[in-house]
């Protein structure tokens, strides 16, 4: 297939044209697997949401209106498939103790450690717990647009998000400490 641009491979699947489909599949899916890995308990997890979110994609991208990111807008789309596999399953619960939230920065969390390494403690949250510092930290959404997406209170989503930096910070601390013994030895 020779080289298109983005406006023609959309118009290919606006059409459902499998070539195009293919393309569009080829350009975005190692971007767009990282998101859904984000909000996924394991690889095959993310794999299944990445190919219901793209059917999703290819069902609706005649409704894609060409203002904004279209990357933008196909993120959108897998994150809200990714929270469906969520949604009634798992329950959110309020964290009563907030004192979590005025103790720790995302700069303590993030600092002196690699992504992948911080994608493995993110990974070891609880699901309630990673789906909302996912949607905070990692997509930028507020609190309250976090709980009409989840259906919990804007409250619940705080608590949830304070409980993951409090649980993320003990881990980070944790990584270091056994990472500067294995520096010692």
């Amino acid at each position: 297939m020779t080289n298109y641009n983005l406006e023609e491979i959309i118009n290919g699947c606006i059409s459902q044209k499998r070539e195009y489909q293919e393309k569009l599949y080829a350009l975005f899916s190692r971007k767009l697997f990282a998101v859904c890995y984000n909000y996924s308990k394991d690889y095959a997890e993310a794999e299944d949401t990445l190919h219901e979110g793209f059917m999703k994609i290819f069902q609706n991208i005649s409704k894609y209106s060409y203002t904004g990111s279209f990357e933008g807008w196909m993120r959108k789309i897998v994150v809200n498939t990714a929270l469906e596999k969520y949604r009634g399953r798992k329950n959110m619960y309020v964290v009563d103790d907030l004192k979590y939230a005025e103790d720790i920065s995302y700069d303590e969390i993030i600092s002196n450690i690699s992504a992948n390494d911080l994608m493995e403690i993110i990974n070891e949250l609880t699901p309630q717990y990673k789906i909302v510092f996912n949607l905070y930290a990692i997509e930028g959404y507020s609190h309250k647009e976090i709980g009409e997406m989840l259906d919990i209170s804007e409250n619940t989503s705080k608590s949830n998000l304070s409980r993951a930096r409090y649980i993320l910070k003990n881990k980070v601390e944790k990584y270091f400490s056994i990472k500067k013994v294995e520096i010692e030895n």
